[in-house]
């Protein structure tokens, strides 16, 4: 597994995630739009960590070099 994020890119899912799973994530009254958000926040900490992403892996995107 190569890195396929750069700087910025993994910067902004960095605070995506910080504020997706803090005090000031949105709330819906539909629990399961809450779950998902929950999930993707997940997954973008995870991928601001290791620098990877699977969707820039399936379309061939590399922004490593930004």
């Amino acid at each position: 597994m190569t890195h396929n994020l750069g700087k910025v890119d993994r910067l902004l899912r960095f605070a995506l995630a910080f504020w997706w799973l803090g005090p000031w994530a949105p709330q819906y009254a539909l629990e399961s739009v809450n779950w998902l958000i929950f999930i993707v926040a997940w997954i973008a900490l995870a991928e601001s960590f290791l620098g990877w992403c699977w969707l820039h892996s399936a379309f061939h995107i590399n922004n490593k070099e930004q």
